[in-house]
């Protein structure tokens, strides 16, 4: 006998994976190494795609060395790493040359802080005030406090002016339950759980906290993420369910193990997905 698959509306709250899913990461973080990568002649030829993954691979080595460094200074770190590598490797004139030392690390540093800076993609905030309707929004980020405040600006619909209020107060609770304009009911990050994902331990503290605050169990979730690699294959690991947001510009995030994990639903943006939800409660 086949067992039918549960519609989208069976869920009662949906895990998020934000950098890649709802904010557009790969755009954010190849426009931050275009100045790098035009000062060396090896990389300075390189497409965008070969930008991404050769600092995706960086970024994973360094998480997986050391899952305390708060996601901005890991940031700062890649672009150390890749620019030592170009450096080392390079054979002729570096155009423009920096200074010094310092300069270098002032343009790791900066690159770093440039989240605040990535774009959200256009369908994400309308379809986050459609879900909001008809599922608690948790977010499970490879970020920090700080640098996923600006973020959330942006995701709320608030004026940068407004930052502040997005910002984690010192004395909230291991899991932060924001209030006032945003879609979310829970926002973890890796700052919170203490590893990045693909690490299980990042998703079982996350279904833990969605059952303890939001009383939600996990046969009610539903996560939804751009990255099979860091999302869809750690939750279908966990036998939780899952949404693929297959964004065709993407890069990052497509590598898996010999079989593919398997996802409830596909769509390419997460606009179509909102619309799916409203078409099953007509």
């Amino acid at each position: 006998m086949t067992q039918t698959k549960p519609a989208l509306t069976d869920f009662k709250a949906i895990i998020f994976d934000c950098y890649g899913t709802l904010a557009d990461w790969e755009t954010g973080i190849y426009t931050g190494l275009k100045p790098l990568l035009a000062r060396f002649p090896s990389s300075s030829t390189w497409t965008r795609k070969e930008a991404l993954l050769a600092f995706t691979e960086i970024e994973k080595n360094l998480q997986a060395k050391d899952p305390s460094v708060l996601y901005r200074d890991l940031l700062a770190q890649a672009h150390a790493v890749l620019a030592n590598g170009l450096r080392d490797n390079s054979s002729g004139p570096i155009s423009p040359p920096l200074d010094s030392k310092s300069a270098s690390n002032l343009e790791s540093a900066a690159f770093g802080d440039s989240i605040k800076d990535w774009p959200i993609f256009p369908d994400t905030c309308a379809a986050l005030r459609v879900l909001e309707q008809h599922y608690k929004l948790v977010i499970l980020s490879n970020v920090d406090h700080a640098s996923f405040a600006h973020t959330h600006v942006h995701l709320a619909g608030a004026a940068e002016s407004e930052a502040a209020a997005y910002m984690r107060p010192a004395d909230a609770n291991p899991y932060w339950r924001p209030g006032a304009r945003s879609p979310f009911s829970l926002i973890l990050t890796a700052q919170d759980t203490g590893v990045y994902k693909p690490d299980p331990r990042g998703m079982r503290a996350a279904l833990a906290a969605v059952e303890a605050e939001l009383g939600v169990a996990q046969d009610q979730v539903l996560v939804v993420a751009q990255s099979l690699y860091h999302d869809i294959e750690p939750s279908s690991a966990l036998g939780v369910r899952s949404v693929w947001i297959d964004r065709q510009a993407a890069v990052m995030g497509l590598e898996t193990a010999a079989e593919a994990p398997k996802w409830l639903k596909r769509f390419e943006t997460l606009g179509e997905m909102a619309e799916a939800v409203q078409a099953e409660t007509k």
